[in-house]
């Protein structure tokens, strides 16, 4: 039997706490499957395994994520560990060769096989593989039953040992302020990140800031969290590297497919074991496209350039982003054969055929930040706004995250008409499944290396390590089409510029050398390496907004400015910005577990426990007080939150997009909020809380991301010139003048579009109405600017004012509503623009009437109607909506499909009805 054997050690594991007192860690080995947790084994609940989750199966602690419980199991990160498992080996004569790999240990951990230690390993982010001796003599490592045992150490106190080592950093506040994580390759999310933030828009370099903010709870967690196998042969296939592009000929512009294979082999090459390689191309559906056999020459290992064959469209599609035609994906399958032919490996790598780009050219035309270069993804030849989230890890314990899991949350992200997501560089590499998924669903990934908000060392040891993990994980993603961008870091550089004081990043090595170096050597054509986010200007500044990404922290923190600003703190592209909001009442719910019914207020020690952004009350409340009534009630204080969390977010990408203005005027590219997603159940900037449930800015950054929008931009017109800060209007000393609409669409479609603007008016105060339309053209992938009008009003009652005194004009209670239709009088897009702010709106019974008809709501009002929330009444599954958090005006009846919903019945909320209800 020659073909190679797989033998995934999934089975027969258990676990136990070190027991100090046993001198031995093999000793331990002997003691009974019985007793308590360090005087006996447990038995795994589930492979691969985190410790928290082992104990919480075996109701040996709370819910970290209910109440106050992850105080009461901090003890878990400050011990040791222990796994076992035992497994039977079977020797293949043939088989010369066995490895045993570890694709994810968490993170300090000594490997016994059968009492012998056969590796100690320190980085999370590797896979480890040991290559075991196959003696014919006595005693083989490898005997008919073995033992392995995985010895897991505290990653606190390794952090502190490499501290006193090496000295202590400037870091970011994490864990108690303890900035020895550094030292550690573990995710930077487990140690509880909270995030030093200043502004980063306009930024000085010597700007000091001790801004704390993060998300997650501190849960250090420990075990084998990814497969572990053991594999026999004589020879095998090591790793096939399928390089499929889109090339472009120089003479007619025209893309043609091309397909190399690069494939290395393993073990003993001679005709004896094996004698060629087949090397196929197939769809997905299974019909082959193309087929080679190379004949093997002995001792080779390496085939650089197995095949190369330029391919033509009628062979294969392109591969596309969504939203640009199909995700057409391709198998490469290779065969090692052996010398009558019999399959002795097989490897399959699932790729498509796709060209990207990231394009820095200087800009001809200034905008209101200058000329600068822009920051654009370019992907078969075709510019790209992009639009999408920040992602970080879906859960602390990263065993609960199945593949189901992984797809219901990226298919919320494609839903929502987002076409990126970005690999945050605090949390991991994530596993195979989730870049399968995005390359199925034409989802870009931005992947940062995982570095984030720190000065990392730079000694020959870290930098060894952290080189083979750069390695591993660029082969592993490279042949992913949906790979976009590889990053350095997360705000490493914008650390350094904050805090002032620290006058060297050691990591540079890693950023600008060893980064760089490994994404040139592995890729090929190269996929875009950016050295950190944000990064772009002179001298590392991380805050021009004319060159490379920013993150803009002005709004919320920084220089807590009102949303309302984010037209004017843009840049080339947003790689971060955000809002918190409240998650859905039924997550607040799991969360209080019980809770006395006095702990139910925004404010108190169990919100505070779920709300892990510093300063969060005083920094919510600036917001909420600039925008909404104040409340006591819990309900409509989480209402408004996400309310205010889905409009300023919306405003966001409306207000960038409108930048994307064609070949030359791309002064804005790409917008990410912070984030898609939460680890676990929590007050946070995330758009969908831990359940999968989206919040109101989800649904608000969805329909700004749709193909055709429609966006109307209010500018109050004041009667004095240094009224307060820039909102539609104010009621203090000064009163509005005027005001005035512009009307923009934007066209992310490859053509030209003619369509109906209609304008229609609403005054919240009386019946007076007004309409308009007329036709505009939307130009392809850009924004248009279409119409600009005074913004008309109800007639004013009463004589003039004396002179001197500001013409009162009612556009403060006037609703703007804008709609695209098509020749047919179909719905393209719409609009709704109401004054602000909000808390001086006295805002009428909208008259809504709601229809249910099968899985379809038809939804109408009589008077205008801001952010409805549809919720439904009783227990069941979980409800899906095509959309929500609706603005509605009259004689523009909205359908909302719904999925899930049963004999449910159906709950609406919105503003000035903030406590849900039935109708």
């Amino acid at each position: 039997m020659n073909a190679v054997h797989t033998t995934p050690l999934n089975l027969d594991w258990a676990w136990k706490q070190r027991n100090n007192t046993v001198a031995s860690v093999l000793d331990e080995l002997t003691l009974p499957f019985q007793g308590d947790i360090q005087t006996g084994w447990t038995k795994a609940h589930s492979f691969p395994s985190e410790i928290h989750i082992e104990l919480l199966k075996a109701e040996l602690i709370p819910d970290p994520y209910r109440g106050f419980n992850e105080h009461k199991v901090q003890w878990i990160g400050d011990v040791e560990w222990l796994y076992r498992c035992s497994f039977h080996f079977e020797k293949i004569p043939q088989h010369e060769h066995a490895i045993l790999e570890f694709e994810g240990l968490d993170t300090v951990c000594d490997v016994y096989l059968n009492g012998t230690q056969i590796l100690a390993t320190f980085n999370q982010f590797r896979t480890y593989a040991y290559n075991i001796p196959l003696p014919e003599g006595q005693n083989p490592l490898l005997q008919e039953t073995n033992t392995l045992l995985l010895h897991f150490k505290s990653a606190k106190l390794l952090a502190k040992a490499e501290e006193a080592k090496y000295g202590k950093v400037r870091a970011g506040s994490t864990n108690l302020g303890d900035p020895s994580r550094v030292y550690v390759r573990k995710a930077q999310y487990d140690w509880r990140l909270v995030r030093l933030l200043c502004g980063t828009s306009l930024l000085v370099a010597n700007e000091r800031c001790v801004r704390r903010w993060d998300w997650g709870p501190e849960l250090m967690t420990v075990g084998p969290y990814r497969a572990i196998t053991l594999k026999t042969f004589a020879v095998r296939i090591n790793e096939v590297h399928p390089r499929a592009y889109l090339s472009f000929d120089q003479v007619s512009g025209k893309p043609f497919p091309v397909l190399k294979v690069d494939i290395t082999l393993d073990g003993n090459i001679n005709p004896n074991a094996v004698h060629s390689l087949d090397i196929v191309l197939k769809a997905t559906a299974g019909k082959e496209i193309r087929k080679q056999r190379l004949l093997l020459q002995k001792h080779v290992i390496a085939l650089n350039d197995a095949v190369s064959w330029d391919l033509g469209l009628d062979d294969v599609k392109p591969w596309w982003p969504v939203g640009y035609g199909e995700q057409t994906l391709y198998d490469v399958e290779v065969y090692l054969l052996g010398p009558n032919e019999e399959v002795v490996d097989t490897q399959v790598k699932r790729t498509g055929f796709r060209s990207v780009q990231l394009i820095q050219e200087t800009l001809s035309d200034a905008d209101q930040y200058g000329t600068g270069t822009t920051f654009l993804f370019e992907v078969n030849g075709v510019r790209l706004f992009i639009g999408g989230s920040n992602w970080i890890p879906a859960d602390n314990f990263l065993t609960t995250v199945t593949e189901e899991r992984y797809r219901a949350w990226l298919t919320l992200l494609r839903d929502g008409n987002q076409n990126m997501v970005r690999v945050w560089g605090g949390g991991i590499y994530e596993p195979d499944i989730f870049y399968d998924i995005c390359d199925e669903l034409g989802i870009l990934v931005w992947q940062d290396f995982q570095f984030a908000c720190e000065v990392y060392p730079a000694h020959d040891e870290f930098v060894a390590s952290v080189r083979k993990e750069a390695e591993e994980n660029v082969k592993r993603l490279r042949h992913h089409p949906a790979l976009a961008l590889l990053c350095g870091n997360n705000e490493d550089y914008q650390m350094v510029l904050q805090w002032g004081d620290v006058k060297e990043l050691p990591a540079r090595k890693l950023y600008e050398e060893v980064f760089p170096e490994v994404v040139a050597a592995l890729t090929d054509p190269p996929i875009p390496y950016h050295r950190g986010s944000p990064y772009g200007g002179i001298g590392w500044d991380t805050a021009d907004p004319t060159v490379g990404d920013v993150h803009q922290w002005n709004v919320w923190g920084g220089k807590e400015l009102p949303y309302q600003e984010f037209d004017k703190l843009g840049g080339r592209f947003v790689s971060e910005f955000g809002i918190p909001a409240m998650p859905d009442m039924r997550t607040i719910t799991y969360w209080m577990d019980g809770a006395d019914k006095a702990e139910w207020y925004a404010q108190s020690k169990l919100m505070a426990q779920h709300t892990k952004a510093g300063s969060f009350e005083r920094r919510f409340a600036i917001l909420m007080n600039e925008n909404f009534r104040l409340t006591a009630d819990l309900e409509t204080h989480v209402f408004n939150t996400q309310l205010m969390q889905a409009e300023a977010l919306g405003y966001a990408y409306q207000v960038w997009r409108r930048a994307w203005g064609g070949k030359c005027k791309e002064y804005t590219s790409g917008v990410l909020v912070w984030q898609l997603n939460d680890c676990w159940p929590v007050v946070s900037w995330a758009i969908a809380d831990y359940f999968l449930r989206p919040k109101p800015s989800y649904f608000a950054i969805a329909r700004q991301l749709a193909p055709l929008t429609i966006n109307v931009s209010r500018t109050v017109i004041k009667n004095r010139a240094n009224d307060r800060p820039r909102q539609y209007y104010e009621f203090g000393a000064m009163q509005s003048h005027d005001a005035n609409l512009a009307i923009w669409g934007t066209n992310s479609t490859l053509t030209a579009q003619t369509v109906t603007l209609e304008l229609a008016f609403y005054d919240l105060k009386s019946s007076w109405t007004h309409h308009e339309s007329r036709v505009v053209e939307l130009l392809s992938n850009q924004a248009t600017e279409l119409y600009a009008l005074r913004c008309p009003g109800p007639p004013q009652d009463g004589m003039q004012p004396p002179s001197g005194d500001p013409v009162w004009t009612p556009s403060y209670s006037v609703v703007a509503s804008a709609r695209l239709l098509d020749a047919h009088g179909k719905v393209l897009a719409r609009v709704a623009d109401w004054p602000q702010p909000y808390r001086y709106l006295a805002v009428p019974d909208p008259r809504l009437s709601l229809q249910v008809e099968g899985e379809r709501i038809v939804l109408s009002v009589g008077r205008p109607v801001k952010g409805l929330w549809l919720s439904v009444e009783g227990e069941g599954s979980e409800v899906s909506w095509s959309d929500n958090a609706l603005d509605l005006v009259p004689n523009d009846p909205q359908i909302v499909t719904v999925k899930g919903l049963g004999s449910r019945q159906l709950r609406v909320a919105y503003l000035g009805k903030e406590q849900a209800s039935m109708i």
